[in-house]
């Protein structure tokens, strides 16, 4: 137990989880909490950060929330700012907001892509410049875990706009990884397949997750705690040191079925 402990441990760690009010990555922030390190859920909403923090409290976690606009760069430099006043410095950034649409492809109007890519993409890329210059200026081991899509590596029907911002941040990811490897700044790409997360409940209907079952070899959805391993081993700079530029993909066999 002590070796496992000391590969995954992330005692004395600070992790700061963009999009950690929601079902996601709100799992993630109790699995690094657990693990040990103190974890800020930057969102809009407070009362959503709520529930999160007092499950993160229950198992001796510590851990806040920081009211962020994630798509004004402004916000997340405060958000930074805020974080390195409270606890001194960061070593873990998860970048997990996302929003999606089912609009067919002749009626996306531009606005809706704008905002797409805002949030998904944008926001993404922002916050990777405001916290990479930090890591970059404080010289130390540091993780940033961008959620990516199965749609973003195989585009999916019916997600035209949530699709292409996804393989965007897919590329960012792996651009990123090699412009800091050698300042020893970890960069990749989380794949979650079909989960039960907010913006998948818009646009699934009965005939569409059926659809998806019988694409999916484990024929069920992923439950969020089994996001939780891949997060600490891609956070955890003694288990996962080495692992930079890749895309891990947890999606029940998905991305590899064919017919």
């Amino acid at each position: 137990m002590n070796y496992i402990n000391s590969l995954f441990s992330l005692k004395g760690k600070v992790a700061v989880i963009i999009g950690g009010t929601g079902e996601l990555c709100g799992h993630m922030a109790l699995g690094l909490a657990k693990a040990g390190a103190e974890v800020i859920l930057a969102g809009r909403d407070a009362n959503k950060a709520e529930d999160k923090l007092k499950a993160i409290s229950e198992v001796g976690g510590k851990g806040y929330f920081v009211s962020t606009d994630l798509t004004e760069k402004n916000s997340l430099e405060n958000l930074l700012e805020t974080v390195i006043g409270n606890s001194g410095h960061v070593d873990v950034l998860i970048n997990g907001a996302g929003v999606n649409s089912p609009t067919p492809f002749f009626e996306v109007e531009m606005d809706e892509l704008e905002h797409i890519f805002n949030v998904n993409f944008a926001a993404t890329f922002q916050a990777c410049q405001v916290f990479g210059k930090y890591f970059i200026n404080e010289g130390v081991p540091a993780s940033i875990i961008n959620l990516g899509s199965i749609s973003g590596l195989t585009p999916l029907s019916r997600v035209f706009t949530y699709s292409a911002s996804k393989a965007a941040v897919h590329n960012l990811s792996r651009n990123l990884a090699r412009e800091w490897a050698d300042k020893d700044i970890r960069v990749n790409t989380l794949v979650p397949g079909f989960f039960p997360a907010e913006q998948n409940r818009k646009v699934l209907d009965e005939t569409r997750i059926l659809e998806i079952l019988r694409k999916t070899p484990m024929s069920r959805f992923g439950n969020p705690e089994e996001l939780i391993g891949t997060v600490l081993l891609l956070a955890s700079n003694n288990a996962g040191g080495f692992i930079t530029g890749t895309e891990i993909v947890i999606d029940g066999g998905f991305d590899a079925m064919s017919i």
